[in-house]
């Protein structure tokens, strides 16, 4: 037993009827209140009737009676209008501060041991999500109402940590949209050096070199820290030269270069190659984040993100090696997984801070004009006969997998609720 699950038994009415308080009041439940996941206590605003009087405040919910002083909320002004203590065991009588006694309510024999079972069962799964063997039972409107309640919660999340990033930058929405592209830009491997290279270069300075491509590259390959060897390329040179001239005028300091890595990646995504695509990118963009706010589009969006490397390196890799011809243009699907965790993140954010729901909306239709990520968490829910065609669905189910199922927070999901009620 867990108090999870005496708060999910109250939550959903799932306590049998004619129930009678420790000290043999009869007590009916009119409303259980809103569940609070926050600090005070688990329930607020129920109204439960104890012998005659209609009682109406919060509900506190533990394991054991006691557990009410050792979490010393005796202490605690919040826990002053609790009207009703649910408890699984009743071991002490709690008092308010001027000495009135608690109700109590012991819940054990109150439910059907069945729904403890399946519960139990949930959390001792193997599985590869702990209902597993019985999602298939589940309706797919709750699924899909579920589904979009879950990415809701993944663009919040999102959304606070772009906040955080928004005060560190003073407010400023285009630098913060700066290193939030770059960040992604490093796709998950180079995103940590991809970050603090972005954070060592502001943006307007690489503003005052939009128009020069080159001296776009020096300063971004320099603050990279690849420009520290010798190497007898003239192109690697010529960069060089310009970085140093560059670096004493504005006062830089490179972030360390034995941060990048390259190993066990194709070398279409060595961070020599995409720190060359995000050059092109500042080069060809102007008021970038403007345009993104502006654009309703998703193939405007594809096109504004379009990026192509320099000469250079259509026949490079690395500064060091030589390589067959190609054109180096960001592919498409690098482009969807910037719009999914850049540009859609970022518009749900500003919306929220703008109290523009307009925006708001506007990146969850993007989301589903974009087709979903093919990985192997992805590939495992459509086995399990979920839709993951666009990204609305494939964002929301990577949600679920991380928050949810691995966490097994069966009784904070929607699908584990109707799984424990109707297995």
């Amino acid at each position: 037993m867990t108090e999870e699950f005496i708060s999910y038994l109250w939550k959903f009415r799932l306590l049998k009827n004619n129930l009678i308080t420790t000290s043999g009041e009869p007590c009916k439940v009119v409303e259980t209140g809103t569940h609070n996941i926050n600090a005070g206590p688990d329930f607020f605003n129920a109204r439960v009737l104890i012998g005659d009087t209609l009682w109406a405040g919060n509900v506190e919910i533990h394991m054991l009676a006691s557990d009410w002083y050792r979490h010393k909320h005796h202490f605690d002004n919040k826990y002053d209008n609790v009207i009703l203590h649910l408890v699984h065991t009743e071991d002490k009588s709690v008092k308010r501060k001027n000495g009135e006694l608690i109700p109590t309510l012991e819940v054990a024999g109150l439910f059907d041991n069945t729904l403890f079972e399946i519960y139990q069962g949930l959390l001792a799964s193997k599985s590869w999500i702990p209902c597993q063997p019985f999602i298939h039972n589940v309706s797919r409107f709750l699924i899909n109402s579920w589904i979009d309640r879950v990415l809701a919660e993944r663009l919040e999340i999102k959304s606070k940590s772009i906040f955080e990033k928004l005060e560190y930058n003073n407010n400023d929405w285009s630098e913060t949209f700066y290193q939030l592209l770059a960040r992604n830009f490093g796709f998950n491997t180079n995103s940590v050096p991809f970050e603090l290279l972005a954070r060592s270069l502001p943006l307007r300075i690489l503003t005052k070199h939009k128009e020069n491509l080159f001296q776009i590259e020096a300063l971004i390959y320099g603050q990279a820290g690849f420009l520290k060897e010798n190497l007898k390329d003239e192109y690697f040179q010529k960069l060089k030269r310009e970085y140093l001239f560059l670096e004493k005028k504005y006062q830089l300091k490179p972030i360390d270069g034995s941060m990048w890595h390259f190993l066990r990646l194709r070398p279409s995504n060595f961070p020599t190659l995409r720190l060359a695509q995000f050059a092109f990118l500042v080069h060809k963009s102007s008021h970038l984040l403007s345009k993104v706010l502006e654009n309703e589009k998703i193939d405007d969006l594809y096109e504004l993100f379009t990026a192509e490397a320099s000469d250079f390196w259509t026949t490079h890799y690395t500064f060091k090696k030589k390589a067959l011809k190609r054109s180096k243009t960001l592919g498409k699907s690098a482009i969807q997984l910037i719009l999914i965790n850049t540009v859609i993140p970022f518009l749900f954010a500003y919306g929220e801070e703008t109290f523009n729901q307009q925006i708001k909306d506007r990146a969850l239709r993007l989301l589903d004009m974009i087709p979903g990520e093919v990985n192997s968490q992805t590939r495992k829910w459509k086995e399990l006969g979920l839709n993951t065609q666009t990204a609305f669905n494939t964002q929301a189910l990577m949600e679920l997998k991380s928050n949810y199922c691995n966490s097994k927070k069966c009784l904070s999901c929607a699908i584990g609720i109707e799984v424990i009620k109707n297995p």
